[in-house]
């Protein structure tokens, strides 16, 4: 669910995937391979790690909060998830959230056996859905939008486990990308126009399920494909493949964000790669908006590609500027805003001896709330920079994300808020300005935006939401909120 951070990292200046998915079936040890693949998606979800197993008799679950590394680096740990299927979740916690009752994977008993569920994303009308099935004597054990999936599978009337499961993802609007785990097999599934990623690879005669593909890479798996929009992919514990399409034609909209941000630099996001696109985002920035400087200085450690890329097209020097501590705490656990502001400056500090008596450009992901670019801009100046300029290596977030980022209320968004020469006497630059929406989609291989027909989720951009907010709708008509609405996975 969409729901905001007690405290962001960064003072809610940086966006956060919710979480990651990872699943193995046919692995001699599936478990330990699923332990190994969340470690690579570890930055997609900090907070909480869980995986479930199937022995073919079975199954079982572990599931704590903290680190993948903190919850299954032991061989006593993996010892307790026996079997050769196996999936896993990573996710962050919002408030409320932090409870084991929420970490996933999911599992309830149905009357077909067994049913564990691992979900990226969220479901935009499950407040909704709650509701009717709360009114029919559903008795819900989370505060998860996830659990509903299990609750809409469980009262289908459908005779077969899959029908049971298109039955329920008929009901859904919003995003998802699922790994589910029946006593039948794995099933792999993304929503009809696949907001949120997964990708599918072979490890042997294993076949593994990712977020993202460099968990492919860390365990040695062989990337195959993305599982498509809409696809439902049944892997039975024969090896047999079946792939299904229950959605039709549905224009696809994957999210544009994990190109900017999200995604690992060394994954491939809809046939490309990150780090590329984000070298090309900085090559886009630079040709549309050029800084008369003397260097181009990225904001760590995202800012780094782009910047690359910035500094390639204009010829301006790349240079590290600004140093960051890899050993800080994240600032959402800091005691106090006093505490909490300090961390900022324990996370970067100026390199003073390269940016002194400079006139330098920034070049950073995003700009949220413009909390932490008021702090580097205001360090990059005691340290003696003669000018400081700020690109951004996206459009303006001016709208809240519902498909499973944790964005701030839209009036909380500094892009929903104020034009672009506010934005800069706010955050205290010489000048400011962010990539176009069209250079964007130039960098990610396309020849601009078409605006009848967007090839990306770019609703944060421009507030043009690939599907219905029916949760949303309803609250803006002034219902109550739920205790259910402060959680996510």
């Amino acid at each position: 669910m969409n729901f905001i951070h007690p405290f962001y990292d960064d003072n809610g200046d940086k966006l956060r995937e919710e979480c990651g998915v990872f699943g193995a079936i046919g692995a001699q040890s599936a478990s330990a391979v699923t332990a190994l693949g969340l470690h690579a998606l570890q930055h997609r979800g900090q907070e909480a790690a869980g995986i479930t197993s199937y022995n073919g008799d079975r199954f079982y679950s572990v599931r704590g909060t903290g680190h993948v590394a903190d919850n299954f680096s032991t061989e006593e740990a993996l010892a307790e998830l026996p079997g050769h299927m196996a999936a896993g979740h990573v996710r962050y916690s919002t408030t409320g959230g932090s409870g084991l009752r929420n970490v996933q994977p999911l599992y309830a008993d149905l009357a077909s056996g067994g049913f564990a569920v691992a979900h990226n994303g969220n479901i935009s009308n499950a407040r909704s859905l709650r509701d009717g099935l709360v009114s029919r004597g559903s008795i819900f054990q989370s505060t998860s939008d996830t659990e509903v999936i299990i609750h809409l599978v469980a009262t289908s009337r459908y005779p077969t486990t899959i029908d049971r499961l298109v039955d329920a993802l008929r009901m859904l609007e919003g995003a998802y990308s699922l790994i589910v785990m029946t006593p039948e097999g794995m099933i792999a599934c993304r929503d009809p126009q696949g907001i949120r990623p997964l990708v599918m690879g072979k490890l042997g005669d294993a076949v593994v399920f990712a977020s993202e593909s460099v968990a492919f890479d860390v365990i040695g798996a062989k990337f195959e494909r993305e599982v498509e929009p809409g696809e439902l992919i049944h892997v039975g514990f024969d090896g047999a493949v079946k792939s299904l399409r229950p959605f039709g034609n549905i224009a696809a909209r994957p999210c544009i964000f994990e190109h900017v941000y999200f995604s690992r630099p060394d994954s491939i996001f809809v046939g490309q790669s990150v780090y590329e696109s984000r070298k090309s985002i900085g090559q886009e920035l630079a040709s549309e908006s050029p800084a008369d400087v003397d260097l181009v200085v990225p904001v760590p450690d995202s800012g780094v590609p782009a910047a690359i890329g910035y500094a390639q097209q204009s010829g301006v020097p790349f240079e590290l500027g600004i140093i960051r501590s890899h050993y800080v705490g994240r600032t959402f656990i800091q005691p106090s805003q006093g505490a909490r502001t300090s961390s900022v400056s324990l996370k970067h500090n100026a390199n003073r001896a390269l940016v002194e008596g400079k006139r330098i450009v920034l070049i950073d992901d995003s700009l949220v709330r413009g909390t932490t670019s008021i702090k580097i801009v205001q360090m990059m100046r005691d340290a003696g920079a003669s000018e400081v300029h700020f690109r951004v290596a996206s459009p303006p977030f001016a709208h809240s994300c519902f498909y499973g980022v944790d964005t701030p209320e839209r009036n909380k968004l500094l892009a929903a808020r104020m034009e672009i020469e506010p934005m800069r006497e706010y955050i205290g630059a010489d000048s400011l300005a962010f990539v176009s929406i069209d250079g964007l989609y130039r960098a990610v291989g396309l020849k601009g935006r078409d605006a009848a027909c967007p090839q990306y989720c770019d609703a944060c951009f421009t507030g043009d939401y690939p599907t219905p907010l029916t949760d949303q709708a309803i609250k803006r008509d002034g219902d109550a909120q739920l205790s259910f609405d402060k959680v996510v996975r």
